[in-house]
Order: C-alpha cells, then structure tokens, then sequence
C-alpha cells in the first residue's frame, strides 16, 4: 500500500493519494506486482459509447473505455489508476481516477495515481484544455470503473461457485451476502486478469444515489500536501545525468530573425559552454519555434547571463512597425463600418432607424498574457531516433506529435512525460518551449533543459487577442429592446495557423457573439476583418472574455438609460424559458458538442441569475461609495451569473468586499473543485479588469514582469467569494468549470462601478480611469 501516512493526521489533506509519474519503459512494471491484475498491459482499445452523446470522440483519437488501460490492481489490494489529463490545480488528476475508484467500488484510501505519458492511441485525446476533461470523461470513467468492478465479481462469483448476480462489490471487497463470504480486491487480482472485458452495453452504472465520492466534496487534490510543503515535482525540477541548461534569445519581433550576432561576450561568462543559433519556422507557423540564439552553460544562471551578453542584430520583418496604439484605432475604425455578416435575424437596420431611442457602445481590451507562476520549461534526451521529453505540456499526446514530426522520427519513438503545471491557463497547450529542447538535445547529444524566465514568456508567448466590441442597441417607446447589432473585431487565433486570415474562425464566433441568447426580433452579428500582427492563442476563456465584457456592459447601459435595475433588465432580454434556435449562423460552434446534449436554454441561464441574486443579496444596502453590479454569462456548454460589490473611495481607489456567483455545470463531480476554480476566476477576472494590458511599439512588447503586467496581491483580492452550485438534475451532462467563471466577472465589476460611481468604463484595464 502506498499512502504516505495516516490520513487523520493530515490536517487539512484528507485522504491524500500518493501520485508517481510514469514512463512508457516502466509502465509494466509500475502499475502492477507478479500475479497482479495487470491491466496497464497493452491491448486494443475500444471507443467509448455514452449514456449521451457529447463532441469526446471528434476530438484527435476520442475516448478510450478500456480497463486494462487504466486500472491496476497488485496482490496487496493497491489499486493504481492512471490519470491521462494534466494537472495545472483544476483537479482533474484527482476527479478522473475519483470516477473510476467510484463505480468500482474502491476505498479511496488505498488508490494509487498515476500520471500518463503521451501516447493518445492507447489512452485517448490528451488535451487539457476547453474545460472539456470531466464533460468527456465523466461517462467513459464510469465505465472503466464499472467493467472492472464486474470482472473482480464474476472472477469472485467463479472461485465461490455461484451466481455472479449473487456477489457484490463493497468498498474494495467483493461479498457473497447469502453466505457472507468476502474477498479482497487483491485476492481476486490474478483471476479477475483472466476474464473478458465486459461489453459497454451490457455494464451496470451505480445509481448516483449510492455514490460515496461524487459530488460530496469529500476528498482534496492527490497532489495538495506535495504542492503545500514543496516536495511536487514541477518542469523545472527535472535533473538528468550530463544535462545541459539553456535559454534563448529570441526574436523581438513577431516573424523576425537573426540577421547576425557576436557570442564573444558570451562565451567569457563562467559556465558557458556554447552560444549557437537555433531553427526557427517562418511565421506563422502553429507552435514551432520562433528561432533565435541559444545559450549552452552548465547552469540556467549562467546561461542567462551568456545570454545578457549577446550582439544581436535582428531583422524585424513585416511586423517590425506593430504600434498597439495605432492599432487600436484601426479597430475601432473597422467597428464602426459593415463588416462579414455572420448572424442575421429580422431587419436591423430598419429597426434601428425606426427606434426611439438608440444606445451605442465600443469597447476595448488590450492583448493579454498568461503569465502563469511557472514559466515555459522543457527537457529533453535524443538519441539518434529516439526523444524523450518532460515538460509542463496540457497536451502530453500532440506534444509527442510535434516532436516527432519536428525531428522526423516515429512518433511511437517518442515519449512525453507530464510534470506537475504551474499555471497553464492554455499557454501550456502550445509545446514550442518542448519542441526548442528537442532540437537542441538533437544538436548537442546530450540531455538538455530549456527554461523560459518570466520576461521570455511575456514577450514572446501566445497572447489572448486584442478586440473593440461595438453594439448599437434599439429601444422602443416603452424602453424594450427591438434591435441588437454588434460587431466584433479581432486578430483570430486562427493566424497563427494560416497566413493571411482576418475573419475570426467559428470557434471564436461562437463564444458570446452569435450564441447570444437575448430574446429581440432583430439580431445583426457582424466581424470586419483584422490582420494579427504577433502570435495570438487561446487564454482561458478565450473570446468569451470581451463578448461577455461587452454585452453584459451594454446590459448595464440600457438598465440606466430605462431607469430600470440591472437584474430585472437582464432577465426581461434573456427572455422566455426556451432552447433558442439559431437557424441564420452557419457553422454554428457550440464548444464542441453536439446541440441535442448542450442547446443553449435560457431556463437555465435564467436560473443561475435568479439564483444569485437571491443568494446574493442583489438589491441589498451598500455603504456610500460601494455599488452592485450582475452579469450573466454561458460559455464551455455551462451557465454563470456573478454579482460583484465594489468599493470606490474619493482617490478611485478600488477594492472588492464581496464576489457571489452561481453555477450551472449539469453533473459535476468534485465540488471543492469548483469552488476553487471559481474563488480563482475572480482572483484572475479582477486582475485584467484592474491590471492587464499588454501593448507594442515598434512591433515589440512593452511589458515583462510582474512589475508592468501585475497580477493582484492578496491585499487586492476580493475579501469574499461565495460559490453556489446549481444541483443536476437526473440526465443532465456534465459542462465546463475551469474557464466558465472568467467572463462574467469584468462586466459585474463594472456595472458595479457606476452604480457607485456613475463612472461608465468601457476600456479595460481600468488602470487610472477612476482617479480622473
């Protein structure tokens, strides 16, 4: 048994499960003793078939329901079960092998995790990212769980001579009731490793009323206690024998190069050993690396200081002249001229000029970085066709991927072994940090560590896009809104796959502008072109971020040109309880999943507005100077409304007494998960709305640290975060937690503002904007 210590005395990490990571050359050995139930050992998988249809198996290589994959079961009664997804603190290498120890009847004390390695043929898509984990694997993990539970009763029914539907598994033995009998989980190993797979349809799910893991809330993170006394096991802590340490110096510039350089001074510094231009891709290029000039030394001290004394000329290219400033202005330009029409409803235009009252808004946010507490980091080992790999990667099987193609081996000769993530947020879904120590393993022949610093992570990562959002909002005699246009322009993410694109992709537009669910006869949703001029990515959240910002501000807008309150106007545009029909957007993108399992209902949206303004408080007294402010927000297939307090004083000092937010995320499995992921969206929403911008001149970043993009200190941090989570009913899905609760925050925070203020903000970060 591998716990690490009596879980009563853990004060505050109950029942910590002790996680190890794995290698694809000692996965035999690792998951399982002789004689065990081994069933880690290699098969061919089987897709998953659900209870519901979700979009899991349109992603790379779907789902994988096969137990022999997942679970191990050695003599002694451990039973290992392997975590496929990467964890960045959402918990997802707790919940997913919590689902599995649920339906076969584990006790949770006598679990084992164990971190994969990349390999997506054996275990299925890898990618941690659009809070996707739990809505995709929920019903898979249940069945892995449920077919080994079957094969240990019926290895269990054979030894007894019985009927298997008279034995039973209970909390990691399995019983014969009639005669009392019981054997343990590792009594049954070997036998129950003989039997057959049971098929997928004929499996019995345990009734969620007899779940004793699900929903409760009940066990913490299996890494918490590392992460709190330091022993987690991070990128950056990978040591290897005759490893080399590097960084890079990169180009400034989006689409630049190195023209030349001197390495002279470089050389000088103790520890360097080599200076060396690395390869870069001309751009765009999806996530190989940008190119530039790599510092060897035997320490990442001193290859930073090699690096410091580097001649570098550098050619900037065709972004060379990139002004942030001069840019804005184009975009608010684009806004205010027809742009591609991709949703239509009714006859805006006509509405519009025949309104009585018409209330336009622009808005803008600037690019945002991810800066995560862990900068970029990889290691790398080639040797002649093979690689192996360990980073931080959300995506441990299109990490492998890359590699391969970029080193042109085989990809069964590469393998990827996941760290503990500092942070990912999505910046970690791009593996070019790996792909850099892969090539440069291959150049030198020897191990080789890649280490990005704050400022290389900040300046040459994958920024969330630039956007101005103009809605233009036709009112009636009465104060009812009877038109809606609104035009959203935006760098996609796009371009940085494809040359040339300037039209948002229909995952874009599909998060917040043309799934806007308000009940109003004319609907006009357009998207001007915008060219990228620097490396954009998704962010968590992604484009729901100024979508959100921006409609649920115009919501605000309108309930104080109506005399009308914020709540009550939300509700009146969200409308009837209804499915709304979207008929006029083609390519409609509905995260990935199929409408049928996740339309958009209002009823639900609806729920979560009344539910947190009851609990909430909405409507209650505030002392002078503070202010109330909802918004309501569905993204990632989830529903969520938010209520901020906040607090101005006569210098426009800003603080935030109190956060209240409902979620609707259907069946959910770990609750304490949520309320984390939530309490940590309001951390990270107040930290843009208050802080974030980064901006260009002369096509370079302007930030680098902490010191210019800040994050919030905890003396900033909202003084309260309340969490209610919307119960499921009984054939609900599972939706997204981990990025659903960013969105809503800024528009509340700044409805918030002018209730107590009266102060309208519509450009982000709010910076000084209250001191005026």
């Amino acid at each position: 048994m591998n716990i690490l210590t009596n879980p009563k005395k853990l004060r505050g990490f109950e029942r910590y499960v002790k996680v190890e990571n794995i290698s694809r050359r000692n996965i035999l050995k690792g998951l399982g003793l002789a004689g065990g139930f081994v069933l880690a050992a290699p098969v061919m998988s089987r897709p998953a078939l659900a209870a519901y249809q979700t979009g899991a198996d349109k992603m790379p290589h779907g789902t994988v329901v096969d137990p022999r994959v997942f679970v191990a079961i050695a003599p002694d009664g451990t039973v290992t079960i392997v975590a496929h997804r990467a964890e960045m603190g959402t918990g997802v290498r707790t919940s997913l092998p919590m689902i599995v120890a649920e339906e076969m009847e584990a006790d949770w004390s006598r679990v084992r995790v164990q971190q994969a390695h990349g390999d997506e043929v054996k275990f299925g898509n890898q990618d941690t990212d659009g809070s996707r984990s739990t809505r995709h694997y929920l019903m898979p993990m249940r069945q892995i769980g449920a077919s080994a539970r079957a094969m240990l009763e019926t290895a269990a029914a054979k030894r007894w001579g019985v009927p298997a539907a008279e034995v039973k598994a209970v909390n990691h033995e399995v019983v014969h009731s009639a005669t009392s009998r019981r054997l343990g989980f590792g009594d049954l190993a070997a036998d129950a490793a003989k039997e057959s797979v049971p098929s997928v349809e004929g499996l019995k799910l345990k009734d969620p009323k007899d779940f004793r893991y699900l929903g409760k809330g009940q066990i913490s993170m299996v890494d918490l206690r590392d992460i709190t006394v330091g022993a987690a096991r991070y990128g950056a802590d990978v040591r290897l024998p005759g490893m080399k340490y590097a960084v890079i110096a990169r180009p400034p510039v989006t689409g630049g190069k190195v023209a030349s350089f001197d390495g002279a001074e470089a050389m000088k510094v103790s520890g360097v050993e080599k200076v060396m231009e690395v390869k870069g891709w001309p751009w765009p290029s999806k996530f190989q690396p940008l190119g530039g000039v790599a510092v060897i030394a035997r320490n990442t001290g001193a290859a930073i200081k090699g690096r410091d004394a580097l001649k570098i000329v550098w050619d900037d290219g065709p972004n060379g002249k990139y002004d942030s400033v001069a840019y804005r202005t184009e975009l608010e330009e684009a806004a205010r001229k027809p742009g591609l029409v991709v949703r239509k409803e009714g006859d805006v235009e006509a509405a519009l000029k025949g309104a009585d009252k018409v209330i336009v808004g622009e808005y803008y946010l600037p690019h945002l970085a991810h800066v995560a507490m862990e900068p970029p980091v990889a290691v790398a080992d080639v040797k002649g066709d093979r690689a192996e790999i360990w980073a931080p990667v959300q995506s441990a099987g299109g990490t492998r991927e890359d590699v391969a193609k970029t080193l042109g081996i085989p990809e069964a000769n590469v393998t990827v072994n996941v760290t503990l993530l500092g942070g990912g947020f999505g910046r970690k879904s791009k593996c070019d940090y790996a792909l850099e120590a892969a090539l440069l393993s291959k150049e030198l022949g020897a191990p080789v560590k890649v280490q990005w610093t704050r400022e290389d992570d900040i300046r040459n990562g994958f920024l969330h896009t630039v956007s101005v959002e103009r809605i233009e909002a036709g009112l009636d005699k009465s104060g009812k809104v009877t038109a809606w246009r609104h035009r959203s322009v935006a760098p996609s993410i796009a371009s940085t796959f494809a040359a040339g694109t300037k039209n948002q992709a229909p995952f874009e537009l599909g998060m917040g502008l043309v799934d806007m669910p308000f009940e109003i006869a004319n609907v006009q949703c357009e998207n001007p072109e915008a060219a990228a001029h620097t490396r954009i990515g998704w962010f968590r959240s992604v484009s729901n971020i100024p979508r959100a910002f921006a409609v649920q501000s115009m919501v605000g807008e309108i309930a104080h040109a109506t005399g009308r309150d914020q709540k009550d106007m939300l509700l009146e545009l969200i409308g009837t309880p209804r499915i709304v029909k979207l008929d006029s957007v083609k390519d409609l993108w509905n995260y990935g999943e199929p409408y049928d399992s996740y339309p958009i209902d209002t009823a639900r949206l609806r729920k979560v507005v009344e539910l947190v303004a009851d609990k909430g408080g909405w409507g209650r007294s505030v002392p002078k100077g503070h202010g109330l402010g909802i918004a309501a927000h569905r993204s990632f297939v989830s529903y969520i409304a938010t209520i901020v307090e906040v607090a101005v004083d006569d210098k426009g000092k800003l603080t935030v007494p109190r956060v209240d937010t409902a979620i609707d995320c259907g069946t959910y499995v770990n609750p304490e998960r949520i309320q984390s992921q939530i309490e940590g969206a309001a951390i990270m929403g107040l930290s843009l709305v208050k802080h974030g911008a980064i901006t260009f001149k002369d096509g370079k970043v302007q930030q680098g640290n902490y010191d210019d993009f800040p994050v919030i200190r905890i003396d900033e941090a909202p003084a309260v975060t309340n969490v209610y989570i919307v119960p499921a009913g009984p054939d609900t899905p599972p939706s997204g937690v981990g990025e659903p609760g960013v969105p809503p925050f800024a528009p509340a925070l700044i409805n918030a503002i002018f209730a107590a203020t009266g102060k309208r903000i519509r450009t982000l970060p709010i910076g000084k904007q209250l001191e005026a």
